[in-house]
């Protein structure tokens, strides 16, 4: 599990960008979204950086936390 802060993730419409971002790079990665926490939590077999540069050029700051 890798656990993400997005701080600027504020609404809906970023919550579905941050999902569809992670889901180019890895298609079956299960990801939950706590939008008034702005947390990201994704199972994937893909790398934390590999998903942070896709958060990242979403539009969003991605904060890599402690794994779960």
């Amino acid at each position: 599990m890798i656990a993400f802060d997005i701080p600027d993730m504020t609404c809906g419409h970023c919550k579905s960008t941050v999902e569809s971002a992670i889901h180019q790079v890895d298609a079956r990665a299960a990801i939950r979204i706590d939008l008034a926490a702005k947390t990201a939590d994704v199972e994937t077999e893909a790398s934390a950086d590999r998903i942070a540069e896709a958060i990242a050029a979403a539009g969003y700051t991605p904060h890599l936390r402690s794994p779960l």
